[in-house]
């Protein structure tokens, strides 16, 4: 379970950009929140402290217990839909103390290592139907619960980190190219139907969103643009320096409270509003440099389940990095999804400190093969 590492193996770069993200994302979410600071602190340390463990215990170990991490993460979605707190019509949370727990940010990491070893058992058959047919079942339970919460960023989320799981598997491009083929007009079929006022597709408030994105000047949806029209005043006003964290200026989108959650779905306007264009750019870069190293990592794996697990936490760091900035800056419909390392929320903080402490020991496993080779 637990092997002899060197020091000297141990991927240090990828710890630095993980800190140093992290302290940044506590002096962000103290600016927006003060109250909440000390919280993402204790998140921060407690990840660490995780993630180190994680890092010196064998993956290949863990992954033996791939259907008991399948079905605890069923009971979780289960339990959460079943006794979870109802907050604006979802169900996604659970309350522990002044904590609160949302399973969903967990089952992404446990898919991931469900699905790493389940490809990894497949490998020579990836490309059969029944292999195919056998993992988008597997998929479709836990992306249920999910939707159901209601959850429609999570359910897309997870259903785009599968794609890139069962990419990396080594799925045929012309099946790829079969599924894009027809994954295109049903998109269009979908939209098409949503933007009609008495579908029944998604809920109101999904809509109306989708909506204020596709017609933004429109006064019926003005309530739902106007947080997004807020975040980009708020980031613009940072220009290329920024006016300084926990500035008091009378003319600061986060002092003045323009945007709601903004220590959440947000903290981008935060950091562009008290960081600058300069702060911005740092953070993408820390971003960016994180999902590289673990990329870098996939690539030296030992063996496919190791690869699956680099990749797969790196998708799940780009894409809500991706979505998060995106919502923040207007080019998508707005939709609560935190920001790596940097919004407030502590089962989101740790599940992510969980994910690098498995890609840290599929660096290490690397090391030892090619020392042994």
């Amino acid at each position: 379970m637990i092997k002899q590492y060197k020091l000297k193996d141990y991927n240090f770069r990828l710890v630095l950009w993980l800190v140093a993200l992290s302290i940044l994302g506590v002096l962000l979410v103290g600016s927006a929140e003060s109250s909440l600071q000390n919280k993402q602190l204790f998140g921060v340390i407690l990840g660490i402290v995780v993630m180190v463990i994680l890092s010196l215990i064998d993956f290949s170990w863990i992954l033996n217990f791939y259907w008991i991490i399948y079905v605890v993460n069923l009971l979780l979605l289960l339990a959460v839909r079943l006794f979870g707190d109802d907050a604006g019509g979802a169900t996604r949370w659970f309350s522990l103390g002044p904590l609160r727990f949302q399973p969903t940010e967990l089952s992404k990491i446990l898919l991931i290592l469900f699905f790493a070893k389940f490809f990894m058992n497949h490998e020579d058959n990836i490309n059969t139907v029944r292999t195919i047919l056998q993992s988008i079942l597997l998929l479709a339970i836990p992306l249920v619960l999910i939707l159901v919460q209601p959850d429609l960023k999570n359910t897309i989320t997870v259903f785009v980190l599968f794609c890139a799981l069962i990419y990396v598997s080594g799925l045929s491009y012309k099946i790829i190219g079969g599924a894009i083929l027809i994954a295109v007009p049903l998109m269009v079929i979908f939209l098409s139907f949503v933007v009609q006022p008495d579908q029944t597709l998604i809920k109101d408030y999904q809509r109306d969103r989708i909506m204020a994105f596709l017609y933004p000047d429109n006064a019926e949806y003005s309530d739902d643009t106007t947080q997004q029209k807020n975040s980009i005043t708020a980031i613009g006003s940072g220009e290329l320096t920024g006016k300084g964290l926990n500035n008091n200026e009378v003319s600061s989108v986060n002092k003045g409270n323009f945007v709601s959650q903004i220590q959440t779905d947000f903290i981008f306007a935060v950091a562009g509003e008290e960081l600058g264009f300069l702060g911005c750019c740092g953070i993408i870069i820390l971003l960016l440099l994180i999902d590289l190293e673990c990329i870098l990592m996939s690539r030296r794996a030992k063996d496919l389940s190791g690869k699956i697990i680099c990749c797969g936490v790196a998708t799940i760091v780009a894409i809500q990095s991706f979505i998060n900035i995106c919502v923040a800056t207007g080019l998508m419909p707005n939709t609560g999804t935190p920001l790596p390392f940097l919004s407030y929320g502590l089962t989101s903080l740790v599940s992510l400190f969980i994910g690098m402490g498995l890609v840290l020991n599929v660096g290490l496993q690397n090391r030892i093969r090619i020392g042994g080779e």
